[in-house]
């Protein structure tokens, strides 16, 4: 019994491992789509995408829960809202990485814990521990350090970071699984999307056609691109604890900055450098508070205010 839990452990850790890497490296991708612009690769993401998750679906026969969602309009409201802030999310993303920002992109997700936090007080009303404060403070004065650094708000980043904290409040929400909510969400996305293909080609602007075999080919593996870490979050998450996916969540954000400064070779001055220095300063905090408080012996339980007890540990997109 106990090798059969090291072995699914063992298994959970191989596909968490695997998910961070693949939403790591994924800045490696999204350059091969060009000529292709941001706008007609989040097209066909969202399209592609719902082909994968539906082939998936029709693969393990799980539809029960779509019966169920179309009966519940408030769950159907909030699929709908965390489509619009997704699709936000993933554009900015690709825009930016093919713009030469990965490094700023990469920022958003090291923050992105930190603005959970900040959200979880501010709407949800939880009470911070000593160490959440410090590490919220040191994430501020970060964002200070780093508007200086470039001259302008890091807005890539605090979008990225923004609009990925909503939608994991929005999916806590909803309460969906993994592949049941990406089919859900693109379902949302999938005839915007679709339109705005066939407008593109119909102004003769589309490279899917235009640009060969093998270029369509690529835009149309953006399903898979999206899907697959998907699926081995789902697979890592129940197999691992919270505590274990909230360090590993931490491997994307470090392949995608050591991307930004090895590969593309982005420019990190003195300034950049001492921001990226005080969110690794923060996450520490975050992290070995959060680490501390899932060892403490548990009390029975008393009403007391909420807290948060650990960073998100939700997917870093891509």
């Amino acid at each position: 019994m106990a090798g059969k839990s090291e072995g699914e452990h063992r298994i959970g850790l191989l596909n968490g491992f695997a998910a961070y890497g693949m939403w790591g490296l994924v800045p490696l991708f999204w350059p091969l789509l060009k000529p292709a612009g941001a706008a007609e690769i989040l097209a066909h993401r969202m399209v592609w995408s719902l082909a994968v998750v539906a082939v998936a679906l029709l693969f393990v026969r799980r539809w029960a829960w779509a019966g169920q969602l179309l009966r519940q309009p408030r769950r159907l409201g909030l699929i709908a809202v965390a489509a619009a802030v997704i699709t936000v999310n993933w554009g900015v993303y690709i825009w930016a990485v093919n713009a030469g920002h990965v490094v700023e992109a990469s920022l958003g997700y090291f923050i992105n814990p930190l603005v959970t936090i900040a959200m979880g007080v501010l709407l949800l009303k939880e009470r911070l521990r000593p160490a959440q404060w410090a590490a919220v403070a040191v994430g501020l004065a970060a964002v200070v350090v780093l508007t200086v650094g470039y001259g302008r708000p890091p807005w890539i980043s605090l979008c990225l970071a923004f609009s990925f904290a909503t939608y994991g409040l929005v999916k806590k929400k909803v309460d969906l699984g993994g592949v049941e909510s990406l089919a859900a969400e693109t379902a949302i996305q999938f005839l915007p999307a679709l339109g705005y293909l066939i407008w593109l080609a119909a102004q003769g602007d589309a490279t899917f056609a235009a640009e060969g075999a093998g270029h369509a080919a690529l835009l149309a593996s953006t399903g898979l691109v999206t899907a697959v870490p998907l699926v081995c979050f789902g697979a890592a998450a129940i197999r691992v604890p919270l505590s274990t996916l909230g360090l590993l969540q931490y491997l994307a954000p470090v392949f995608q900055f050591l991307l930004g400064i090895l590969y593309f070779h982005e420019a990190m001055p003195a300034e950049r450098w001492a921001g990226f220095a005080l969110v690794w300063l923060a996450l520490v905090l975050l992290t070995v508070d959060a680490l501390r408080f899932s060892r403490r012996p548990r009390r029975l339980p008393e009403p007391a205010p909420r807290t948060t007890e650990t960073p998100s540990s939700a997917p870093a997109d891509a």
